[in-house]
C-alpha cells in the first residue's frame, strides 16, 4: 500500500511548511488526486488517521477531490473527459487521447489555526 509513504511524506512536507511559518496546528489539508494516479483516496484517508496524530495535522480535515481526466482527440480533435485511461473518445470513437489531466497528485490548500 503505497498511501502510507504518500502520507508520510504529505505529513512531513505539511508539518515543516506549517513551522516555517509559526503555524502550530494545522486544520484543513485540501488535496487533489486524479483518478488515474494509481492512489485509492480511501486508503489514503485511512492511512492519515492512523498518521496523523501526534502530529502538527492532528485533528485536521483531510478533503480529497478528484477533478475528471481530461483529453484532446487526435483524431477529431475534441476537448473530452474520460472515466478511465483507455476509455475511446466519447466524440468520435477514436482512441488516440492526449491527456492533459488525470495522473496528478497536489496539495492544494492548507489552512492552518
Amino acid at each position: 500500500m503505497h498511501e502510507v509513504s504518500i502520507c508520510q511524506h504529505l505529513l512531513s512536507l505539511v508539518s515543516q511548511e506549517a513551522r516555517g511559518h509559526g503555524v502550530s496546528k494545522i486544520v484543513r489539508l485540501r488535496l487533489e488526486i486524479g483518478r488515474l494516479s494509481c492512489l485509492d483516496p480511501e486508503a489514503l484517508r485511512f492511512a492519515f488517521d492512523a498518521m496523523a496524530p501526534g502530529t502538527i495535522a492532528e485533528a485536521a480535515e483531510l478533503q480529497i477531490d478528484q477533478p475528471p481526466v481530461r483529453a484532446t482527440c487526435k483524431d477529431c480533435g475534441a476537448a473530452v473527459e474520460l472515466d478511465a485511461r483507455f476509455d475511446p473518445c466519447p466524440s468520435c470513437g477514436g482512441t488516440r487521447l492526449e491527456l492533459h489531466s488525470g495522473d496528478e497528485m497536489r496539495l492544494l490548500e492548507m489552512e492552518a489555526a
